[in-house]
């Protein structure tokens, strides 16, 4: 199947990647050269032109679109450009971080163009070129049966699911998010107990490794968790200050709006706004988990 890219980014590269080690053909678009270089030496065409990519999606008798970049207005300005050039009939799917309500918003404009829409929320990080992805999608049902095989290649086993209308993919995702800063905040509390208890002076890359074989708590985290101490068990070279990319609020607001009580998540968002005050070896944890999962940036000591 043909695809085109917007934005080599953590993400996009990767699924590119991913998408041409299947088979499929690639064309991708970035600003940035480096980017388009590393993966048109894999198979895919390459442009740093938006237009000149455009012109290209549109020789094809059905485009299929994946915009991958930052959420918010450099999204959403993205989605409009697109689905004022591509011709009518195309494909356009939104695999990032989107408020929910927006995805609404733009589903409705893109329809009055004759421009399938898909929200499909992406989950897998940094791995997922090796692992597969967790896809949620949302939007046209037409459009997503017709992606199945690519969705199938480019996710994990059983990996990808369709959930109604436009919205609802980024919806669930954002949900996912809401409850990975809850886990990821118990693990960080834990292990900084953990690491508090002098008296018996514990490794805690031996902890990490247990742990993963039959506990209760093993997860992919947790596996992350393990080759972070592994590699810095002081976590010495990071500094304490944790990051949120917008979810965690959306979630907690979500929940205040639907009067449903979510305590976790919404102390760990909380943790994050304090992190930023004072520095504790629980935030160290937490900021680089971001790190090894998703490439998240992480501030050094």
């Amino acid at each position: 199947m043909r695809i085109g890219i917007v934005g080599l980014g953590k993400m996009g590269g990767k699924i590119a990647l991913r998408l041409l080690k299947y088979g499929h053909e690639v064309v991708v678009y970035n600003r940035s050269q480096d980017k388009i270089d590393l993966v048109v030496e894999q198979g895919a065409l390459g442009f740093n032109d938006i237009d000149g990519f455009i012109e290209e999606m549109n020789k094809y008798e059905k485009s299929v679109i994946w915009v991958m970049i930052p959420s918010g207005e450099v999204t959403n300005n993205m989605l409009l450009n697109l689905g004022e050039k591509l011709k009518k009939g195309s494909i356009l799917i939104d695999g990032g971080n989107t408020n929910y309500k927006d995805t609404i918003e733009t589903a409705k404009t893109l329809k009055k163009k004759d421009i399938n829409f898909l929200d499909i929320g992406t989950s897998g990080g940094l791995w997922g070129y090796e692992n597969g992805y967790c896809l949620m999608a949302g939007g046209d049902k037409d459009s997503y049966e017709y992606l199945v095989p690519l969705l199938t290649d480019l996710s994990a086993p059983s990996g990808f699911e369709y959930f109604g209308d436009s919205g609802s993919g980024h919806f669930v995702k954002m949900v996912h998010n809401g409850i990975e800063y809850g886990m990821m905040q118990a693990y960080a509390e834990g292990f900084e107990i953990l690491k508090s208890k002098e008296q018996f002076n514990l490794d805690l890359d031996k902890v990490t490794n247990v742990w993963r074989h039959g506990s209760i708590i093993e997860s992919f985290l947790l596996d992350l968790t393990k080759d972070m101490f592994k590699e810095d068990p002081d976590l010495s070279n990071t500094k304490g200050w944790v990051a949120d990319s917008g979810e965690g609020r959306w979630t907690v607001l979500e929940a205040l709006e639907n009067n449903v009580s979510a305590p976790v998540i919404t102390l760990s968002l909380m943790q994050r706004f304090r992190s930023r005050k004072d520095e504790t070896f629980t935030d160290k944890v937490l900021a680089r988990l971001r790190n090894e999962f998703g490439g998240h940036e992480i501030k050094k000591n």
